[in-house]
Formats: C-alpha cells, sequence, structure tokens
C-alpha cells in the first residue's frame, strides 16, 4: 500500500459566478522512505495538489474528483479534527519561503518545540533537547543558543534548515516540499536538497519533492511526475525518465536546463510561447500551442494517459521508446 496515493484529483476554482478547473486528474503515489519529485513549469498545478494533500486549500478552491488516501485512509472522509491532528504529525509540509513560513515574532525555540509538545505530548525540557538535536541534525551551529534567537537573525539558508528541522519534529511519515530551495542560491540548494533527502532515507520519511527544475533534482528523486497546465504528462524512474522521456514537454524540459559539458556554440534551448491561462481552457491536448510535434488530433482531443513498461505518459505522438537499457 503506498503510503501516499493521489487519484484522478481535480481542483476547482469558484470565482465571479464561475467554476474553472485548475488540476485535471492528477495521480501519483509515493512509499515509505520514497522521493518522488514532481517538476513543471510555474502555474502547472505542482503546489495545488500538496495543499490539498495537506488539507490547506484556499476557500475559493475546493476538490472537484477523484482521491487523496494516506495509509489507505480516504483524507476525504476525515473530520477538520482528524486532518488537524494528521497535519504536522504523520504529514508534514515544507512551505516555499522560509521568511513567511516562520513567524517573526517568535523564537524559533518556540516554533520548534510547540507542534512537538502538542502532537507528541512530551515536556518542555524533552521538546528543547529534542530541538537542538533536530538542529543539529540539519546543520545548524551552536544549537542551543539558536534556539533563543528570532528569524531575522538566520540567513536564508539557515532558515531554510530551520524549517526543514521542523518538519522533522514530530516524526512524519510524510514531507511535501514546495520548492524548498527557490529563495535560495545554487551551492546552497545543492545543500538543502542532499539534507533533506539523506534524513529522509535515514528516518524512512516519504518525500514528494515540488520543484520547476528537472536538473536540481537528477540524482535525488527515485521517480518523477512531470505536470503541465493541471495535468500529469509523463510519470516515471527518474533514471529512465531522464534518459529517454517520452512526453515532447519533459524533452523540453530537459533541454532547456542549462549544460557545462557543452560548448557556448551549444546555445540554450527553451520551450517556445507560454503555459495556458487557467481561465481560458485549450482545446485538444493543452501542450500543442507550443509543441514542435502537434498535428490536428492534438489539437482536438485531449489524448489519454498510458502505460508502458513502467512509464505513464499523455501524448498522441511520443517520442520513441528507448530501445534497451543501458548496461549497468
Amino acid at each position: 500500500m503506498p503510503l501516499l496515493e493521489i487519484e484522478d484529483l481535480a481542483i476547482d476554482l469558484a470565482r465571479d459566478g464561475a467554476r474553472r478547473r485548475l488540476v485535471h486528474g492528477a495521480s501519483l503515489s509515493v512509499e515509505e522512505g520514497e522521493t518522488v519529485a514532481v517538476v513543471g513549469e510555474s502555474g502547472s498545478g505542482k503546489s495545488l495538489t500538496a495543499l490539498a494533500a495537506m488539507g490547506l486549500l484556499p476557500e475559493e478552491l475546493s476538490i472537484g474528483a477523484g482521491r487523496i488516501r494516506f495509509e489507505g485512509r480516504d483524507l476525504a472522509e476525515l473530520t477538520e479534527e482528524d486532518r488537524r491532528i494528521l497535519r504536522g504529525g504523520d504529514m508534514a509540509m515544507i512551505f516555499q519561503e522560509p521568511m513567511t513560513a516562520l513567524n517573526p515574532v517568535l523564537s524559533i525555540g518556540r516554533q520548534l518545540t510547540e507542534g512537538m509538545r502538542a502532537k507528541l505530548g512530551i515536556s518542555k525540557s524533552e521538546a528543547n533537547a529534542r530541538a537542538v538535536e533536530l538542529l543539529t541534525q540539519v546543520g545548524v551551529t551552536d544549537p542551543a543558543r539558536r534556539l533563543t534567537q528570532y528569524p531575522h537573525e538566520f540567513s536564508g539558508g539557515m532558515r531554510q534548515r530551520v524549517v526543514i528541522a521542523m518538519a522533522l519534529a514530530c516524526r512524519p511519515k510524510l514531507i511535501l516540499a514546495d520548492e524548498p530551495t527557490t529563495a535560495l542560491d545554487v551551492t546552497i540548494q545543492a545543500q538543502i536538497l542532499a539534507l533533506t533527502a539523506k534524513l529522509c532515507r535515514e528516518n524512512g520519511v516519504g518525500l514528494v519533492l515540488i520543484t520547476h527544475n528537472l536538473g536540481i533534482v537528477a540524482r535525488y528523486a527515485d521517480r518523477v511526475c512531470v505536470m503541465y497546465a493541471g495535468g500529469v504528462v509523463e510519470a516515471g524512474e527518474a533514471r529512465a525518465l531522464y534518459r529517454a522521456p517520452r512526453h515532447p514537454y519533459t524533452r523540453g524540459l530537459l533541454d532547456s536546463v542549462p549544460r557545462l559539458d557543452l560548448d557556448r556554440s551549444h546555445g540554450l534551448h527553451p520551450i517556445p510561447g507560454s503555459p495556458p491561462d487557467p481561465m481560458r481552457p485549450v482545446p485538444g491536448c493543452r501542450f500543442h500551442p507550443r509543441c514542435a510535434r502537434a498535428e490536428a488530433r492534438c489539437r482536438a482531443e485531449e489524448p489519454p494517459a498510458e502505460v508502458q513498461d513502467g512509464r505513464l505518459f499523455a501524448c498522441w505522438r511520443p517520442l520513441p521508446a528507448p530501445v534497451s537499457e543501458p548496461a549497468e
């Protein structure tokens, strides 16, 4: 049984008397101790999918279809009190911007220990001891002193380490990390991603890593789920997907990553155009206005999701499948 299973999820926006579908039939699953990367451009529905799993959708958004199961339990059947107990306990989230995720008027120690005392039922001294242990684990120096400090006294990278410690504080089974390195420089990005993946492996925690950059997750993800315009267009084992993507959008994301092993004459190859406006649905395949392989059928009919050799993709004209796996 998967730790988290999202099946045919649809998320609707209600505004000005109209209803628009922002996420269309998204599906993904996460096993215990597994890292699944969810990638795609801004506006593809990555964060909304994570917020729906946590039960944190804004009021104007609602789940229009599909199911979200955690350890086999349908989360839609839980009461709000049950969801509150689950959220921050067995399920935790690392938000995109640590400065807004942390309360500026509360000390780091207060913010780290508050959840532990409520969820784990431990004493103040036990919570402080675990807070010191967690800060040490995520690489914060002089942790006992740091507990008395406030978020503005930390650098961006250190604040993100604190947010990771908060996510791990109540010993969750699943962590949803929503673009946790967006505000950090490239060197710190690599450190934070390596640290998060390492801690999750060591603790048997399932990790959903949400990002717009395929390049930075190549070495950390076990599986990759590619989203575009609110839907999953390709998903599969990370190594196979990187070696031979089947969907043109996945190929475009990979080609847009700068390559240091090629000379400057190679240039950059961005995907032409922009993602569609969710308020103005695109008929057929939502990627067809930007796709060089598009034909008449792509513009008229939405492609169904197919599964071949463990790879899911939704495309009328998929890229060729690899002939064989390379030798180890």
